[in-house]
């Protein structure tokens, strides 16, 4: 069925990208564009934490309290509202226990899930605040379900958040006497995978018993996050929004951008010509589509929209980079992550009524991420920049924009030609961004502009030579946001030329 429709949606597609119309209503005020829509997510995976964070105090690369100096201020001129932490399929079999204390007593572990290379369990809980702390984000703290037990998970929570007590001593002598702020805690990750291969009917009565366990100091509040579906297991959805609502405040869903062919991930990060580059965004397209029916699910149990819908996994996911260790998912990123990064903030927008919190995976050094590092040196990528760009959505309010775009295509891959979204922002600043996915074309879009007065629009252009330019250590920053001044105000419209394979941000004066 989905090659038919590729197969008509193709023989439809005009052979070059038509220009785009756009109404954006900013006389209909929509939902908050929530700030936790940029949460990051830290895992112990490959040079994430170890190499990529944490350097420890004696390293020569200049640091404070062991984190890189150089890796915090980066990731703290980028706002990063929140941190997911520790995993991902690692918080499966994360024991808090072995990750507290003196570090030199800490036991050391082999990191079954990532490369089989061993975990000193040097960053822990301690260690996790204050890397939150330093950059400023909020904790988002992933407990295991997988081979831990509801008391386990219990005194976790107690330990970090309680402000009397035993633990509460404990966590006083191992250096920290006040309690920390946990506002969300994952009842558990992935349970249909590496978190217990579960059935959804038993998943659901797992997340019942461990979420009655968190509880949370008086005068205090932990948002507990479920174990949601993986891509489009929309039973999953039904049956925890069915059977848990009651006990829990946010369900996940995790997608992860592959092209050539699916899981196992087999296509170049930066070796691929335009049929890779459209396969990959035409798979990034498919999160409007997900989020757009495990929404309708849940909206059969929760037409309130308490719960919310936490997409705390997506990103690109390429082979990893020759070379580099197997298991550590290190992978370049380039252009093409970029704009794979616009489609997805676009559709948030789309969704915010129900999209509250997202995590690109992840931060450093695997898969899509904000920074890599090699030694002492660091890079921003592509990904980074984009949300640079977008950093002004942070809670600002949405406003509904509707797009006609052409198509555009490349052998058998099929999409809108321009991704759009548009919000208002706390400062009072209408903004809107535009991504053209044609890499040969530009595209003229003419906005229609309700319930704005605006004469002048100014912005930034994310956009390089190649398709699959990239900074790296060597040849530097290829790949950074630009002024634009491709766009002009009359009358009420706003008229706008996007180059051809970029990401374009606008604010309208």
């Amino acid at each position: 069925m989905r090659a038919l429709l590729a197969a008509l949606l193709l023989a439809a597609a005009p052979a070059a990208a038509q220009d785009t119309t756009v109404t954006v209503h900013a006389d209909r005020p929509g939902p908050t564009y929530d700030r936790r829509i940029f949460t990051q997510f830290a895992e112990h995976l490959g040079n994430g934490i170890y190499g990529g964070l944490w350097v420890g105090e004696k390293s020569k690369i200049a640091n404070v309290r062991g984190y890189r100096k150089d890796v915090i201020g980066a990731l703290k001129a980028l706002g990063v509202p929140v941190i997911r932490w520790p995993g991902g399929c690692f918080a499966d079999e994360y024991h808090w226990r072995e990750g507290v204390g003196p570090r030199a007593k800490r036991p050391v572990k082999i990191n079954t899930h990532w490369g089989g290379v061993t975990e000193p369990n040097t960053v822990g809980t301690h260690e996790f605040f204050d890397l939150a702390e330093q950059i400023g984000a909020e904790a988002y703290v992933a407990g295991n379900v997988g081979n831990g037990t509801p008391q386990e998970m219990a005194e976790w929570v107690e330990y970090m958040t309680s402000p009397a007590g035993t633990l509460a001593e404990e966590r006083a002598k191992n250096g920290r006497k006040a309690p920390w702020k946990v506002p969300y805690f994952g009842v558990g990750n992935e349970l249909w995978g590496c978190g217990g291969n579960m059935r959804a009917e038993y998943a659901a009565d797992v997340t019942r018993r461990y979420a009655t366990f968190i509880k949370a100091p008086a005068g205090t509040r932990i948002l507990k996050i479920a174990a949601g579906a993986n891509v489009d297991d929309y039973k999953w959805t039904e049956t925890l929004i069915r059977e848990a609502s009651g006990q829990i405040d946010a369900l996940s869903l995790h997608y992860y951008t592959i092209p050539g062919g699916g899981w196992p991930p087999r296509a170049s990060a930066t070796d691929f010509d335009e049929a890779g580059w459209a396969d990959t965004l035409a798979q990034a397209w498919r999160i409007d589509d997900l989020i757009t029916r495990h929404t309708a699910v849940m909206d059969k149990y929760d037409p309130q929209k308490r719960i919310w819908l936490a997409v705390d996994e997506w990103g690109t996911w390429f082979a990893q980079d020759p070379g580099t260790t197997p298991g550590f998912l290190r992978q370049q990123n380039t252009l093409r992550d970029a704009l794979v990064a616009a489609i997805h903030l676009n559709v948030f927008a789309k969704h915010a009524d129900r999209v509250k919190l997202s995590a690109i995976a992840q931060m450093v050094n695997v898969l899509q991420a904000m920074v890599l590092t090699d030694g002492a040196k660091m890079v921003l990528t592509p990904t980074y920049h984009v949300f640079m760009m977008y950093k002004p959505y942070m809670d600002g309010t949405v406003l509904p924009i509707d797009v006609k775009a052409g198509w555009y295509n490349k052998d058998q891959f099929v999409m809108p030609a321009v991704s759009a979204s548009a919000v208002r922002g706390k400062d009072g600043v209408v903004r809107v961004a535009l991504a053209n996915m044609d890499p040969n074309r530009p595209n003229t879009v003419s906005a229609t502009l309700a319930g704005v007065t605006a004469t002048a629009a100014t912005g930034q252009v994310l956009t390089a030579d190649a398709i699959n330019a990239r900074n790296d250590f060597d040849a530097g920053d290829r790949v950074v946001p630009r002024a634009f001044t491709g766009a002009q105000v009359a009358n009420g419209t706003l008229t706008v030329t996007l180059p051809a394979k970029s990401v374009v941000m606008l604010e309208l004066r």
